[in-house]
């Protein structure tokens, strides 16, 4: 029989609806699961290889809260009324969204005692349907990493698949917690990739949205033009149900979008029959810095990662999609040196807010005046990573250096943006529903093999920046395991509003290999499970 910790989210919602289990139960099973499997939460002062073969998703466990939530939806059922499309499902989420008097930290010291006033959009939207939060998990300090290691919360998260390996990052505690059935649901955010990179290595589905499609109230913002909350789901179906709850204009967020939102989940198994995919050479060709030369050089994908992606392009072709090759993406390529620039510009500015006077850490050190209060807080409170990202935004965004690093960026954002028209303008030569790629350009990492080189940790996301620069929707789902049986993900890449289209292939694809062998193995963490 199948644990209640295992199963996805609809299931889990239409078991409690119709009177198979309760919310209370489901919370049990979920909590019995992090017990099991999770390991110490992240803390301030934590070692980073305690309890090495536990996840480690959590840096807050909101258990009372999570109860008192689950007791309401019974208690809903129990006087006839609905609770909600996700009633008594248990969810994380990210802890760079704020809950109100729930310690809500970006994963840095500087935010260690920060208690929110307000709730954020996406949470609220969440419990709105019903949904139960077990708690805050754990991220890359400010969401700045590929790798979810430079959280000030240690022991940092680690892949439920091979604890040796890191989750992927920054919304890695979201992707781990999802991947060992800690909740069936996590809500994450992508910048250049933190959705989907750590769905990759973690074998689960991860939708960003289109720029605007959901709100950004409550998000503690890392790149203000880039930023997008979004799913991390065990399958798809899932993330169509919470993106039925989670979409839709927020007059507190200025960004965003009132375009209409359809039900997500209408058109899931509508096919794939007349659709146009498209498959890029330039997303067939990795971009690497080479240490030893100082230069940038390219390489081909590795076989069993390209292999991935062309079987899952043969298994839409035979669903009765048509597969369009050799579309040119010129500027993919300059994805990460142009996000290097605009998203460090973009932190920069959101991280002046932490001074250590209005609210988070401030040294207890004595200083002479404010200016050395700013300056002790922020020296003390703010980790590696942050620092990196404040100096060079500070750098390529002065006056003397702006025109040569940050305006030639915004131009090059542009021209990344104009590759994505063309390739899916009705009336162009492509006339693309979607294009087809790899995730990631490897696997799951080892833990600490990468971390403090932020240079070459960057490339992880190279093939899924480029969505961020435009705006568009993007979605990884499992497309198989390695040799050494990790998963590899593959992603769907659509224009604007095309969420419900992305979702629809990634279902057919999804019922297509259901009987493939890959399909049956779990994660290592939950052996005897």
């Amino acid at each position: 029989m199948t644990h209640l910790a295992d199963l996805s989210a609809h299931e889990l919602a239409r078991r409690i609806r119709a009177g198979e289990v309760t919310a209370v139960q489901a919370l049990e099973a979920a909590l019995e699961r992090i017990q099991a499997v999770d390991g110490a939460p992240g803390r301030l002062g934590g070692d980073r290889n305690e309890g090495s073969d536990k996840v480690h998703a959590f840096v807050t466990l909101t258990e009372a809260r999570a109860r008192a939530q689950a007791e309401a939806v019974d208690a809903q059922l129990a006087r006839g009324e609905d609770p909600g499309p996700l009633g008594g499902v248990p969810y994380t989420a990210k802890d760079i969204f704020t809950v109100k008097d729930v310690i809500s930290t970006a994963a840095s010291r500087i935010l260690s005692n920060f208690k929110p006033p307000y709730t954020a959009t996406v949470v609220e939207r969440m419990e709105a349907a019903g949904a139960v939060m077990l708690g805050k998990v754990n991220l890359d300090e400010f969401t700045y990493g590929s790798s979810n290691e430079s959280s000030a919360y240690q022991p940092s998260t680690r892949n439920p698949w091979d604890p040796s390996r890191v989750p992927g990052g920054s919304s890695g505690g979201s992707a781990a917690a999802v991947a060992a059935g800690e909740g069936a649901i996590s809500l994450g955010t992508d910048t250049g990739g933190s959705i989907r990179q750590p769905a990759s290595f973690c074998g689960v589905v991860g939708l960003k949205p289109t720029y605007g499609r959901v709100s950004r109230y409550g998000l503690i913002a890392f790149g203000s033009s880039l930023d997008c909350p979004g799913p991390v789901t065990r399958n798809v179906r899932d993330a169509a149900l919470t993106m039925n709850a989670i979409a839709g204009p927020d007059r507190r967020d200025s960004t965003a979008a009132t375009a209409p939102v359809p039900d997500y989940t209408a058109g899931l198994d509508g096919g794939v029959q007349g659709l146009r995919i498209g498959l890029s050479p330039d997303y067939d060709k990795l971009t690497f810095f080479n240490h030893d030369s100082g230069k940038m050089e390219s390489r081909q994908m590795p076989e069993e990662i390209s292999k991935a992606v062309l079987d899952a392009a043969e298994a839409l072709a035979k669903q009765g999609a048509e597969i369009v090759e050799g579309v040119p993406m010129a500027h993919t390529r300059y994805g990460i040196p142009c996000y290097t620039v605009i998203s460090r510009v973009e932190a920069a500015s959101n991280l002046h807010r932490y001074d250590g006077v209005k609210f988070g850490y401030r040294s207890a050190a004595k200083a002479k005046d404010l200016r050395e209060l700013y300056r002790r807080s922020r020296s003390e409170g703010f980790g590696q990573e942050p620092k990196l990202r404040i100096l060079m935004g500070m750098y390529v965004s002065a006056a003397q250096y702006s025109e040569q690093y940050y305006r030639r960026a915004l131009q090059v954002r542009s021209l990344i943006r104009d590759d994505f028209d063309a390739a899916f303008d009705a009336k162009g030569a492509y006339k693309l529903d979607a294009l087809l790629t790899a995730t990631t350009p490897t696997t799951a990492f080892g833990m600490a093999s990468m971390y403090g080189d932020s240079v070459l940790m960057q490339f992880a996301d190279q093939l899924t920046v480029t969505a961020n620069h435009a705006g568009v929707p993007a979605l990884s789902l499992p497309g198989g395991l390695s040799a050494e049986r990790l998963p590899i993900g593959i992603q769907l890449i659509g224009p604007d509003f095309s969420e419900a289209a992305l979702l629809r292939i990634a279902q057919s694809y999804e019922t297509a290999t259901a009987d493939a062998a890959w399909r049956v193995e779990r994660p290592a963490v939950l052996a005897g499970a």
